[in-house]
């Protein structure tokens, strides 16, 4: 079967196991974590086919042809960190680090769904992430940041005649 992975072309002997396995064991991209193995955590959240999915629980046979982003596929080529994962460091979201990747992943596929989410959306859209260091109100300020940062820029970006940086 063949998935794209990170915007790379991957292609793989019929799998066995979840698509959590066939990520950290076959294809090495070991920031999605396994923690629960239930679905429970959301510790494992990918992007499948654009959409949050918790890779423990999918069978990797059923993404054939599917398009999967993981937390290494959110940063630049080069390495740097995109905006969402600087807010995580800047407002103290990360903690320990071990739930991160998925809450990374939960608040991109929020912002793409809602540039300008609401406090009460934002910790909907999180709920199916767990955090056992209590960083909620942490991670919940630097999704609003980065909502706030995206909208200004943007706005920046319309306004006719207004010098880029200005």
């Amino acid at each position: 079967m063949q998935l794209t992975v990170n915007e790379r072309l991957h292609r793989v002997a019929a799998p066995q196991g979840t698509l959590l396995d066939l990520l950290r064991d076959d294809l090495a991209l070991t920031g999605t974590k396994l923690v629960c193995d239930r679905g429970e955590c959301g510790a494992c959240t990918v992007l499948l086919d654009g959409r949050t999915a918790y890779a423990c629980l999918t069978l990797a046979a059923a993404c054939d042809g599917a398009t999967i982003t993981t937390v290494e596929g959110l940063g630049a080529p080069d390495g740097s960190l995109n905006d969402l994962q600087q807010a995580f460091i800047t407002y103290d979201a990360a903690q320990c680090g071990f739930c991160t990747p998925g809450q990374l992943m939960a608040a991109h596929d929020l912002l793409a769904r809602q540039p300008a989410p609401s406090e009460p959306e934002i910790v909907a859209a999180m709920s199916g992430n767990l955090c056992r260091c209590g960083t909620y109100p942490k991670i919940v300020r630097a999704i609003q940041a980065v909502a706030a940062a995206r909208r200004h820029a943007s706005a920046a970006d319309a306004a006719p005649g207004v010098p880029r940086g200005a």
